[in-house]
Order: structure tokens, then C-alpha cells, then sequence
């Protein structure tokens, strides 16, 4: 597919720029990367064209801290959920 360019619009920012494009505000610093010679703008006039990256060889895993693995993950997103009736009772 290949990079996207993204036309500013006034009052524009990096944030909405990579919610707009990668439906995620995370993406900013890649944003960043690809546009160095606007790091000092916070607010974008109309009409700047953004580098925007394609984003489908970026893996999960790969941006995953050492200190987590998938498994973790799973079981901790159910800590504390049960999944029986609620007796009221507070443990």
C-alpha cells in the first residue's frame, strides 16, 4: 500500500493526525520520524502535507516490553473477574 500523505487542516495536531489516519493517538512518534521538519509545530496551519507511514509491518509482539509475554496478558486482563453469580459478598 505504501505511505499516506495527510493534508492539514487549521488547528490540526500530531495527536488527531494519528487518530485520524492509524484510528490510534499511540502513533505520534511515528509521525514524528517520518516528518522531522515539522517537530517544532504543535498546532498546523492549513494546508502542510504529513508523511504518514503504513503501519502493517509493525507487530504487537515486537513493541511487547521483556518483561511481558502474551500469556500474561490474557490471564491478568481477568484478574479478579468471576465468572459465577454474585452472592453480594465482598472477598
Amino acid at each position: 500500500m505504501g505511505d499516506v500523505i495527510y493534508t492539514t487542516k487549521q488547528g490540526d495536531m500530531w495527536d488527531y493526525i494519528a487518530w485520524k489516519i492509524y484510528g490510534d493517538e499511540s502513533y505520534v512518534s511515528l509521525l514524528y520520524k517520518a516528518n522531522p521538519g515539522y517537530l517544532k509545530t504543535f498546532i498546523f496551519e492549513d494546508g502542510c502535507d504529513i508523511i504518514c507511514p503504513e503501519i502493517s509491518g509493525i507487530n504487537d509482539e515486537t513493541d511487547m516490553p521483556e518483561w511481558r509475554d502474551n500469556e500474561d496478558i490474557e490471564s491478568d486482563a481477568l484478574d479478579g473477574v468471576s465468572d459465577g453469580e454474585d452472592d453480594g459478598s465482598f472477598e
